[in-house]
């Protein structure tokens, strides 16, 4: 089963909370929360993956 991954936008003026990322078989063993960008802000930096 490919892996899903839970994310939250921390960006102040964005009003997207939480998304959930479920990606392919082919995805990269090196990537990163932070080659993401924020659907609805746009922003990288505010990206982090939560924490279960």
């Amino acid at each position: 089963m490919p892996p899903t991954e839970e994310i939250i936008c921390t960006a102040e003026d964005c009003f997207l909370d939480l998304f959930e990322n479920h990606y392919t078989y082919d995805v990269p063993e090196d990537l990163e929360v932070s080659d993401l960008s924020c659907p609805v802000c746009g922003g990288t930096d505010c990206l982090k993956p939560v924490e279960l």
